[in-house]
């Protein structure tokens, strides 16, 4: 396997990565592996590397199409929701248990 070498890594990242290796009991190689994996989208499955299926921002190959209705509905949900004041969300003066009562 060919090796690469990560320059000018920031002190919060160096941080991070030692952080994870620790509380995972990793190496620091593992944790940055890891990493590179999850941000190429790259998954591994009983050893095996393989791309993953879709991209996080592609919700539709993994949960279907909606028909025209269905969209219908959420564009009206949506703009409901655009102009609803704040309190109508989430009343100011309620406590938890109010609200699911």
């Amino acid at each position: 396997m060919p090796d690469i070498m990560i320059r000018h890594i920031d002190r919060l990242m160096a941080e991070r990565i030692k952080l994870l290796a620790k509380e995972r009991q990793w190496s620091i190689n593992d944790v940055v592996l890891q990493a590179l994996r999850h941000g190429l989208g790259v998954a591994e499955n009983n050893g095996l590397l393989a791309e993953n299926l879709f991209e996080s921002r592609d919700l539709s190959s993994a949960v279907g199409h909606w028909d025209a209705s269905e969209r219908a509905v959420f564009q009206e949900t949506m703009q409901a929701l655009a102009v609803a004041r704040s309190e109508q969300l989430a009343p100011a003066n309620r406590a938890v248990g109010e609200l699911l009562d």
